[in-house]
């Protein structure tokens, strides 16, 4: 049984589909972008994450989000039913050979943004849009602003902030209110220092979403930490990758995870992870 759960508003999968690796550079082509996006919502996701920024730098802008409505509209299924979310703050561009993700935190640059990505998506009003990273060029509480009059003007419905600290998720809690209703922050085995921020969202009931909570593919990391992950789903007879986010799940019912894919096998496997029963015991051992 698919697991659901409250997301300020809406209630919608607890394992969403980031959509992140379909658009940026090393994807597998559009048509494979399709086919996965259509293999998660077939399977039961209905919570899609995109952003402004997932594109391959020098190439067309917005690549994500416009794969995101393509799939929706060829698709079947109930798209009232689906969650999109989306993120503003953050460009694409090379510095010499290596992709990198220039911030842009001006609030009037903020407000085109997520007009581009109402445009993009093909709706009226974005359903959950993030601030996506602090620019430091940029008073945090200028670019929440920059949000909040995006809601303001009906561009977007709820609003969330992303890789924020305690500090940051205070400040934007002053200027969107009631309206904030979700942090997305990385976290997984590998990335434990967003443990506070994962707290505190329990105590004043936000969502917390996971990016790359398998830990990401493009930077290297320790493959040994997820050893302990690798002996229990031996013994379940599944991936260790279910196993990860299983455990993310049973940190809290305010706990969502959005595990990106290059192709339909991996998200189809990744979704099945809400069907996997951790013993306390299991989950003591995992920390």
């Amino acid at each position: 049984m698919t697991l659901y759960r409250d997301l300020g508003p809406f209630h919608t999968t607890a394992i969403g589909h980031g959509e992140m690796p379909l658009t940026i550079e090393n994807n597998r082509g559009h048509a494979v972008g399709i086919k996965t996006l259509h293999a998660s919502l077939d399977a039961g996701c209905r919570h899609i994450d995109t952003a402004w920024a997932y594109y391959t730098p020098g190439e067309e802008e917005q690549t994500g989000e416009k794969l995101v409505r393509e799939a929706l509209d060829t698709w079947n299924g109930p798209r009232d039913e689906v969650l999109v979310a989306t993120k503003v703050g953050l460009r694409r561009a090379w510095d010499g050979d290596k992709p990198i993700w220039p911030r842009d935190g001006k609030p009037e640059h903020l407000i085109e943004y997520g007009k581009q990505s109402a445009q993009a998506l093909g709706v009226d009003a974005i359903d959950l849009l993030y601030l996506h990273r602090h620019d430091p060029e940029v008073p945090y509480e200028e670019s929440c602003e920059g949000i909040k009059a995006l809601l303001d003007q009906g561009v977007a419905k709820w609003a969330g902030v992303s890789n924020v600290t305690i500090e940051q998720l205070d400040i934007a809690r002053r200027v969107l209110g009631d309206k904030l209703v979700a942090v997305q922050n990385q976290y997984s085995p590998i990335h434990l220092e967003t443990q506070d921020t994962l707290e505190y969202c329990a105590k004043l009931g936000l969502a917390f979403v996971c990016w790359s909570p398998l830990g990401g593919y493009r930077h290297p990391y320790d493959e040994h930490l997820f050893d302990p992950f690798r002996k229990v789903a031996a013994k379940h007879g599944v991936s260790y990758q279910r196993v990860v986010l299983a455990w993310e799940l049973a940190k809290g019912d305010h706990m969502f995870v959005i595990p990106g894919a290059h192709r339909p096998e991996t998200i189809l496997d990744s979704l099945k992870a809400d069907e996997l029963e951790l013993s306390p015991e299991e989950l003591a051992y995992l920390g």
